[in-house]
This record gives C-alpha cells, structure tokens and sequence, in this order.
C-alpha cells in the first residue's frame, strides 16, 4: 500500500470510488450519486488536481485506488491559516486497517508544511465511526449545524469539528 497525491491519471479511479462512498453511506457525501455522476472529467481534474490550496491523496493497493483525503486551504489571506478536511473515505473491503488515520498523517503534515494552523472538517452526527476516528486525532466538535443534509425525505445534522496544529 502506498499514499500519493492524486493526478489527472486518476480521474476515473476518484469517480469511482467517490461513487461507491456515495453508495455507502448516502447521508454522509453531499452530491448524490447522479450529481457526482454527471461530473466531467474536467470538472474532476479541477477537484483532485495539487496546487497551493488543494491536494487529494489516494492510498493505493497496486494500483488499485482505495482510499482519499482531501485538504483545501482558505484563499483569501485573513483565511489563509485555515483548512478543511473533506472527502474522506475508505473502501470498505480495506476498513479496520489504519487507512485513514495514515491518510490524515500525510495531510497533516501537507497543512504544516504549508503554514495551516488548523483544519476543519464536517461530519453527519449519527457518523459515529468518523467521529470516533476525529476525536482520537484531535479534533474537538465547535457546533452543529441542524437539518444541514436531506437524504430521501430525512434531515440530518452535521457536527463541525477542529484541530488546532500550532
């Protein structure tokens, strides 16, 4: 298994695997499956493609991709020392094996090396094994956000959580 960050060549493996996150966990990923579906190959490549604010890292088997974290900074300057941890997911074949905690350890340190301050994420309330996962990082819940998501007539609410690097 090894970690990278994810690359125009990787298009279709982050569809896919965005598609089956979307598929197991539908009140935890906010496009449904035709939204993320109908996304272009472009439209992705924007979303995974390295830059200054933004990366995607994908863990993979081979060559099969597994596992993704994304982090995206702030770009305004006065948010600048702020990022948000999204998209994080595991195939669930490969769940129970530390994916996730060695995706967040790369991202990390991608944020410190960059002068992130701290990281936000978002996570369903009833999610209780992200959340689990989160608090054993670190991160602190610093609000919930009532009825943010509704998935097949069901409101869900979204706790928002922090991690304080420096």
């Amino acid at each position: 298994m090894h970690i990278r960050p994810l690359s125009e060549d990787d298009i279709a493996a982050f569809k896919a695997l965005r598609l089956l996150a979307i598929a197991d966990a539908p009140f935890a990923v906010s496009p449904t499956a035709q939204e993320e579906a109908a996304q272009t190959p472009d439209e992705i490549r924007k979303k995974i493609a390295p830059n200054a604010g933004q990366i995607v890292l994908g863990a993979f088997a081979d060559d099969q991709l597994i596992a993704i974290a994304g982090l995206r900074r702030e770009a305004l300057s006065q948010l600048a020392h702020k990022a948000t941890l999204w998209g994080v997911f595991v195939h669930p074949e490969w769940r129970a094996q530390g994916l996730a905690r060695q995706l967040f350890t790369h991202i990390k340190q991608r944020a410190e090396s960059i002068g992130v301050l701290q990281l936000h994420l978002s996570v369903n309330a009833e999610n209780h094994r992200a959340k689990a996962l989160y608090t054993s990082l670190g991160f602190t819940t610093y609000g919930v956000e009532p009825r943010c998501m509704q998935v097949n007539g069901r409101f869900y609410d979204e706790e928002h959580m922090c991690l304080r690097l420096e």
